[in-house]
């Protein structure tokens, strides 16, 4: 959880044990490599979208996987965050990109603004492979993205901040204990921008100014949830590594 307890214009603070809660807040206990662990809120109704928003947590981040298992992601995440001021255009055109890229292999690619500066790229997936694995992979999808775009200076996998110049092809968000904010989440702007789900014939021009708390009730009613089938397409990651050059993943022994 991230807090504004005094609006976006003031001090927030993370927090990721939940606190003191109604029977209504779910919980899920999280141990870590480091050897800590914590106990995170389960938000899953109505009412703990409610405690949660009185908390002052504006912005909604969630993890890649179910409580289930949290060990094996639902998607496969490609995040596009400009380096610089005035990148969008690029971002645009890297996710038509990642969207061939990722056809070619056989996921369904759903697209949304971030709702901050950038644009992601999901893909669901069967939840059978762990973090590590489905980060290896994408870090293949990404480079080869990065190969076909042809210029560094447009679309880069480099993972040094300081040494970036395009567009960064983020396939880390692909990592135990990451969270994005999930689609629909208002961002602590101004605005009040939105992580806004696109149509791929939206990608090329969209502006994500457009997608604010004022806007987005207008907006599905207009086009209805935009991920409302993502779950009906997961696949296996499987098959897809050796397809991408990359080493399948090794069955758990046992």
């Amino acid at each position: 959880m991230v807090r504004y307890p005094n609006g976006v214009e003031g001090e927030f603070f993370h927090q990721k044990r939940v606190p003191s809660h109604p029977e209504y807040v779910g919980e899920q206990y999280v141990e870590f490599p480091s050897g800590h662990s914590t106990v995170f809120a389960v938000i899953d109704n109505a009412a703990a979208l409610a405690w949660v928003a009185n908390l002052g947590c504006i912005e909604l981040h969630t993890w890649h996987s179910r409580v289930e298992d949290i060990e094996r992601p639902d998607y496969l995440l490609i995040d596009l965050d400009p380096t610089t001021d005035g990148q969008w255009p690029y971002v645009r055109e890297i996710a038509l990109v990642v969207r061939d890229v990722m056809e070619e292999l056989g996921l369904a690619a759903y697209p949304k603004t971030s709702g901050a500066t950038g644009l992601h790229i999901l893909a669901p997936i069967k939840p059978e492979v762990l973090f590590p694995d489905v980060r290896r992979l994408a870090k293949a999808l990404a480079e080869e993205v990065e190969r076909r775009v042809g210029d560094q200076e447009i679309a880069t996998t480099t993972w040094r901040v300081a040494d970036r110049r395009g567009v960064f092809v983020d396939f880390g968000q692909n990592t135990r204990d990451r969270t994005i904010a999930t689609a629909y989440s208002v961002r602590p702007t101004p605005d009040a921008r939105v992580s806004a789900p696109l149509r791929w014939d939206e990608v090329a021009a969209v502006d994500p100014a457009a997608f604010t708390v004022e806007t987005m009730r207008d907006r599905v009613a207009d086009v209805g949830d935009l991920m409302a089938d993502m779950w009906r397409r997961k696949v296996s990651l499987v098959p897809r590594f050796r397809r991408l050059g990359v080493d399948e993943p090794v069955p758990p022994s046992g």
